[in-house]
C-alpha cells in the first residue's frame, strides 16, 4: 500500500488532519524533520483527534534517516508539487510507492524533487491560486493511488 511522507511538515493542524486520514486507511505516515512542531503539540493531538493510536507514524530525524529506511524497503518516490510533470489522475501507482509533499510554505526542496523517480500534480483550474492545502492534497491523491490500486472495494 502507498505510504505518506511528508517532509518537513510546518503546521500542526494540517499534520493531524493528514493523519487521521492515514490512520481512516491504514496508511503509514512519516515525518521527515525538522518539523515546525513537536510531536506533543496539541494542536496536532487535537486535529487528530483519539485516533492518534490507529495511527502508523514513523518520525525520521533527517532526510537522510528517511532514506535509509527507504533504500531498504524499496519502492518508488513520487514527488508532488505545483511544478510536477505528471497529472496524478493519469500515472500507474504501484502498491509499494512513497507519496512525498513538502512543507506548507516551500513545498519540497529541490534536491528531494531531483530524487523522486516522478513529480505529480493536481490540476488546478485558477491560475491564481497557488496550491490546494497541504491535507487537502495528500487526501486527494492519496485515494486516487488506492483507487487505482483497487483498494477502494
Amino acid at each position: 500500500m502507498p505510504q505518506i511522507v511528508l517532509v518537513h511538515p510546518q503546521i500542526p493542524p494540517n499534520t493531524g488532519n493528514i493523519a487521521r486520514t492515514c490512520a481512516a486507511t491504514g496508511t503509514e505516515l512519516h515525518l521527515v524533520g525538522p518539523l515546525g512542531f513537536e510531536i506533543s503539540d496539541r494542536y496536532l493531538k487535537r486535529a487528530g483527534l483519539d485516533y492518534w493510536p490507529y495511527v502508523k507514524l514513523h518520525h525520521h530525524e533527517s532526510l537522510e534517516a528517511f532514506k535509509a529506511l527507504y533504500q531498504q524497503r524499496g519502492g518508488r518516490l513520487l514527488g508532488f508539487s505545483v511544478r510536477g510533470s505528471l497529472n496524478y489522475v493519469n500515472f500507474e501507482y504501484q502498491a509499494n510507492d512513497w507519496l512525498l509533499f513538502g512543507s506548507e510554505t516551500t513545498g519540497l526542496p529541490s534536491d528531494v524533487l531531483s530524487d523522486c523517480d516522478a513529480t505529480l500534480y493536481i490540476p488546478m483550474k485558477e491560475q491564481n491560486v497557488r496550491s490546494l492545502n497541504l491535507s487537502v492534497s495528500v487526501a486527494v491523491s492519496l485515494f486516487e493511488a488506492r483507487r487505482r490500486l483497487g483498494y477502494l472495494e
